[in-house]
């Protein structure tokens, strides 16, 4: 069992299980989302239960998908694709978590688009999209 919870608290969470090894997503969006690059997990939606949602306020980033953060004190929280039919997980953001995870970066996505006042100097494997 893993647990989490936004800045306040107001928003917690558990996922039951082991944390699929995470991805630093690199896209205008997460940087833009987080204030850096984001780094989530996805994990299957039967496994998380979320204590708070009335305090989770979605932000649709595009056709396709819906951000999740705190509407009491701003913290990123979550990344849910909208298709449940294909897609039946949600992420969620490495920083919220409870530590230890148990989990390691597994690669880096969407690196053309990062910013340029950073270097990614970890040797782990780069998409660039």
């Amino acid at each position: 069992m893993h647990t989490g919870s936004c800045l306040c608290g107001k928003v917690t969470f558990k996922v039951s299980g082991d944390l699929p090894a995470p991805s630093a997503c690199h896209c205008s969006q997460c940087r833009k989302h987080s204030g850096h690059f984001e780094a989530s997990t996805d994990v299957p939606r039967s496994a998380v239960t979320v204590q708070g949602e009335d305090h989770v306020t979605w932000f649709h980033s595009s056709e396709k998908v819906r951000r999740g953060f705190c509407s009491h004190c701003g913290s990123s929280l979550f990344w849910d694709p909208l298709d449940r039919e294909k897609h039946d997980w949600t992420a969620i953001a490495m920083g919220a978590f409870d530590t230890p995870t148990g989990t390691h970066l597994e690669r880096h996505i969407f690196v053309a688009d990062k910013g340029d006042y950073y270097d990614i100097a970890d040797g782990l494997p780069q998409n660039e999209k």
